[in-house]
């Protein structure tokens, strides 16, 4: 019998889908020649690690741009700032920096020894020889806005020379009213080199500002933990601005507390890879904090409830507490804010974001439980709850002017009745610095801005006007004012004031006679209730 082709065919092809159907199926995967352990490791043998700190600061040079990591005193390169402060041939630097430093420790140093010529910052509230410095006309200062100080210098960083952020707008910021130098003599000599103006523009019916990126030429950077070819990661809120600036500066130098051989940090714990860090040292100086502060013994219930009800702070922070629902995200400015947790209602927990890269921060630490590492935006030491997370500053604005925040609450010089806030200086008398809080109120719309503040100055004169006469930290921002004599809810769009709540003895003309402006009355107001 003669079988044809196509039959022949036919046979096969039933014949190897039954051995296909009994046979298990196996499935071959391509691997590749090397995973992150190879068994013949192709890795440059070049490492960065310098022996001499004297020598890896050595390329620094006058009127170089210097960017200093740091938040305060947490991951403040001290050992790079003090080889570079006996270099005497190098002056008329321009460092950036979050802080001034704080006497002898952070850029304190490089400022004593006067090789600095110019600062950009967002806070230096910290360092008061710096702001007499500044407003006796003896060095230039431009401040910016924490969280545009961050996005300037990661655009850099990105290969992008400018961004549009609504941080600033409407304020002097925009306006380039903070003047960058005075003459010598101080503010009675005039201004020798003004503020910078700002081009602004609308997107979606929001305003804007354009911000220039900073591009630094040396950057300064602690680490907790290197590898020799400068892979590094970071220990809890000492990440802050120094990831940001090793990624911009043409020359970036770490200095890391523990330096480790190449493969022993794994690809999943890096926070810099290698290619932003040029040079690396040992980090022989000791870790500072500012603001060494411990939980406090709990006192007596009764004595504890006694003295809280008599103190205002606590009465404005109890009404406070009443915004916040469970669950919400929440940052809470320095100050009188921060006695908000305390009055929480039952049932009631909130996540607190603090700006320096906590999301999750906790209460005042123990002795035991006491770590440098771990501070809140006011620089004091605090702890992490479960489920915290920490990242670097640009990460925490991007969650701040993104309106990711549910509230924000902050204190104030001045509110007006349209919800303008000026809480960061008061001319040539007082220069704080303006921190994150033009950040924290530029997204009115998703974040609600509550102001926390006593109700008249220390002179007696009110804090509600219907301008501000201070300069802006934001406009059309403040959604709700609360005060030792009562609470008011702010119309935004109409710019005016209700009030909402009359605390225990107050009555409404009081009110009147303390405010600097005319608001209306709700029908029925609450009451700010101190309890026996």
């Amino acid at each position: 019998m003669v079988t044809s082709p196509s039959n022949m065919l036919s046979r096969v092809l039933f014949s190897r889908r039954n051995l296909r159907a009994s046979l298990p199926v196996v499935h071959f995967v391509r691997v590749r020649a090397y995973t992150t352990v190879p068994a013949d490791p192709q890795v440059p043998k070049k490492t960065k690690v310098w022996d001499s700190v004297d020598e890896a600061v050595s390329a620094v040079k006058s009127g170089d741009v210097l960017l200093s990591g740091g938040f305060g005193l947490c991951g403040t390169p001290d050992t790079l700032i003090g080889a570079l402060a006996t270099r005497g041939d190098v002056r008329n630097l321009t460092a950036v920096s979050n802080n001034a430093g704080s006497g002898q420790f952070g850029l304190g140093k490089l400022l004593d020894t006067g090789q600095i010529d110019k600062m950009m910052s967002s806070y230096i509230g910290g360092n008061k020889h710096f702001e007499q410095l500044y407003l006796q006309g003896k060095i230039s200062l431009e401040l910016v806005p924490q969280g545009t100080l961050a996005e300037r210098l990661r655009a850099h960083a990105a290969g992008i020379p400018a961004i549009f952020t609504p941080t600033g707008a409407s304020t002097a910021v925009e306006e380039g009213a903070i003047p960058i130098r005075y003459h010598e003599g101080g503010v009675s000599g005039g201004v020798k080199i003004p503020g910078i103006k700002k081009e602004f523009r609308e997107f979606n019916g929001r305003r804007y500002v354009l911000e220039h990126a900073i591009a630094g030429d040396v950057a300064f950077v602690r680490a907790w933990k290197v590898d020799e070819v400068g892979n590094t990661v970071f220990r809890y809120a000492a990440n802050n601005f120094n990831s940001v600036m090793a990624k911009n500066a043409k020359l970036t130098i770490v200095e890391a507390e523990n330096i480790v051989p190449v493969g022993s940090i794994s690809p999943n714990a890096i926070h810099l890879p290698g290619v932003y860090v040029d040079r690396i040292v040992k980090a022989t100086a000791e870790k500072q904090m500012s603001i060494l502060t411990l939980a406090q013994p709990q006192p007596d219930s009764r004595e504890a409830s006694k003295h809280t009800d008599l103190d205002i702070r606590h009465r404005i922070a109890r009404r406070a507490a009443k915004e916040l629902k469970d669950g919400f995200h929440v940052n809470l400015g320095i100050g009188m804010p921060t006695l908000v947790p305390e009055h929480l209602p039952p049932g009631v927990k909130v996540w607190l974001q603090s700006e320096n890269g906590i999301l999750g921060m906790g209460p005042y630490p123990t002795t035991e439980q006491l770590d440098a590492d771990i501070i809140n935006a006011g620089k004091e030491t605090v702890t992490l709850l479960p489920g915290a997370s920490v990242f670097d500053t640009s990460e925490s604005f991007a969650m701040i002017r993104g309106g990711h925040i549910d509230v924000a609450i902050l204190g104030a010089m001045q509110v007006s009745q349209a919800g303008d806030i000026a809480n960061f200086m008061i001319p040539g008398k007082l220069v704080k610095g303006i921190g994150g809080a033009m950040d924290l109120v530029s997204n009115p719309d998703n974040t609600k801005v509550i102001v926390m503040m006593e109700h008249c100055a220390k002179d007696g004169s009110p804090k509600i006007l219907k301008e501000c006469t201070l300069p802006l930290t934001g406009a059309r921002a403040v959604s709700q004012i609360i005060t030792e004599l009562g609470a008011f809810d702010v119309d935004r769009q109409r710019g005016e004031l209700t009030l909402t709540d009359l605390a225990d003895g107050v009555v409404v003309d009081e009110v009147r006679a303390k405010t600097g402006c005319e608001f209306h009355v709700r029908s029925h107001p609450g009451r700010l209730r101190i309890p026996l």
